[in-house]
């Protein structure tokens, strides 16, 4: 039977899944197979896995950080927002449907068997599972019928370590808080207290660490420093999305759109010295970029209807038709650069809605109730502009979208001409290797969509554009890393040292095992 820790917060954006991944790394690093396990996963920032399922990028993370391939069992539920009131709920890895969050919250229980038979496959194929809740475990409001924080420790029998940001203030009353609001059963599953994110002497803490101990009779087991790691982030509270100011170098500009959803497609940017990225959400914070990235949304024409009222879409027609900007679309940013999207099938609105694009490339969208996840690898075409250093480059990513893009016939076009096809045809971006064409780029080459997230991990593919800008404006840039793989090891092992430096994980071993052989005397004594 494999041993188990869990890690909860006392709050969202606490340091949990960072945590969770520390401990795969280092368990990894200590010889055990381990893997992780989050029940339920609220985020826009998915993965697809080998064969073509969807969960949380937090657990995709997670596996790598321990070495292992990622799988659905890693997350079987993860929820979609698509509004403020409902989400797209994803059931070992596949759609179940839309359902608005009370619905979803009558019809939880249903899910359980699903959570139970994923967690029980990886305890009979690893020795240990490092498990993550969600959100804080003193939401008495959600109490009943919780799959993700003590009820979920209560299915796996974990112990748990809880996690406090003090780099937020009030970490001891958050702490004492979440403690004291849990029923009698579920505190005595806490047996260790976590400070994150901490600056200065840790001597200056030693008083409330103390006095914590005291009133809650639960050890702090660690207090780990704030430290700059690069991991990917999962929910809209990364600290990338504030980024606004331009800075010197290479200003890339990403639009932040209000369903954004895998902006870590863009993280590898961040990799070449003299590169500035920031998240634009308003005109006055646009300027004029280098280049323009639209990513990719859970709600396509939802946010294109923003970008455009907004000011943002005819601010960035005028950068690309005036100024020369390059701009890039991602899937949903993607889908937007067309002429039309249409939507037959209700998937986004009414069925048979339809919504004019930004007409910026000959095509449009037809949205489709089946969902493409997809793995995949391909050859970049002979193509204008930035990327005609590109050609026969081989690029690998995975798609994740609702809908299908096709070149549509310049004379057939419904929208403003000027914009859109006074530079001629678009020629397919990507073949891929099952034969499909992804993509399409304008005879211009200003104009760029693709359906591959994380096309610029392919670094030899996004060096050969940045240099093409960088030359054009004078500058140089310098790649900090080989490959993405290589970063994100390099990353990993970073975040085991900073966090077996500051955790006694002597205890936690201990408290594993501790638990693990109570378990164990408990089931015999029902023998």
């Amino acid at each position: 039977m494999a041993k188990k820790i869990m890690i909860q917060g006392t709050m969202s954006n606490s340091g949990k899944s960072f945590l969770a991944a520390a401990l795969c790394r280092i368990l990894k690093q200590d010889g055990l197979s381990v893997a992780p396990f989050k029940s339920q996963n609220m985020a826009l920032n998915s993965y697809i896995t080998k064969d073509g399922l969807e969960i949380g990028r937090a657990q995709a993370m997670q596996a790598e950080a321990a070495g292992i391939a990622p799988t659905v069992d890693m997350n079987p539920i993860l929820l979609k927002p698509t509004s403020q009131m409902g989400s797209q709920v994803i059931v070992n890895g596949e759609v179940f449907g839309n359902l608005r969050a009370m619905d979803y919250y009558r019809r939880k229980t249903e899910f359980i068997p699903a959570v139970k038979e994923a967690f029980e496959r990886l305890e009979s194929q690893y020795d240990a599972i490092v498990l993550e809740g969600a959100g804080s475990p003193a939401e008495i409001n959600l109490r009943d019928n919780d799959i993700v924080n003590m009820g979920m420790a209560k299915i796996a029998n974990a112990p748990v370590l809880l996690v406090g940001d003090i780099d937020r203030g009030g970490v001891f009353a958050s702490l004492y808080g979440t403690v004291s609001l849990l029923e009698p059963e579920e505190r005595a599953r806490i047996k260790g207290l976590v400070i994150n994110k901490f600056r200065g002497d840790v001597k200056i803490l030693e008083p409330g660490l103390r006095m914590i101990e005291e009133k809650l009779h639960i050890p702090v087991v660690g207090v780990i420093p704030m430290e700059q790691i690069d991991l990917d982030d999962e929910d809209s509270l990364s600290d990338r999305l504030v980024r606004t100011e331009v800075q010197e170098g290479l200003d890339v500009a990403v639009i932040h759109l209000p369903h954004i959803s895998n902006f870590t497609d863009f993280n590898a940017l961040e990799h070449y010295e003299g590169v500035s990225l920031r998240y634009v959400d308003r005109t006055a914070h646009l300027g004029h970029p280098d280049l323009i990235l639209l990513p990719g949304t859970k709600n396509t024409m939802a946010d294109l209807k923003w970008l455009r009222e907004s000011g943002l879409e005819a601010l960035i027609q005028r950068l690309v038709k005036e100024e020369q900007v390059p701009l890039i679309g991602i899937c949903g940013g993607y889908q937007m650069l067309g002429e039309r999207l249409s939507d037959p099938e209700g998937v986004e609105g009414e069925p048979g809605s339809s919504m004019r694009g930004m007409e910026l490339l000959a095509a449009e969208t037809i949205f489709a109730a089946e969902k493409t996840r997809t793995q995949t690898e391909g050859t970049l075409q002979e193509l204008p502009g930035i990327y005609a250093a590109c050609a026969g480059q081989t690029v690998k990513g995975y798609e994740i979208h609702m809908g299908e893009t096709f070149r549509t016939e310049i004379e057939t076009g419904t929208g403003n001409s000027d914009i859109s096809h006074e530079n001629g045809e678009i020629s397919p971006a990507v073949r891929l290797a099952d034969g499909r064409m992804d993509g399409f780029v304008r005879a211009d080459g200003l104009v760029f969509g693709s359906y591959l997230h994380g096309i610029f991990d392919n670094l030899e593919f996004t060096g050969a554009i940045l240099n093409q800008l960088a030359e054009k404006k004078g500058i140089s840039l310098t790649a900090t890393a080989k490959s993405m793989e290589e970063y994100k090891e390099r990353q990993y092992d970073k975040l085991a040292d900073l966090v077996r430096r500051s955790l006694d994980m002597e205890a936690v071993y201990r408290i594993m095992e501790e638990y693990e052989s109570e378990r164990t005397k408990i089931g015999r004594a029902h023998v």
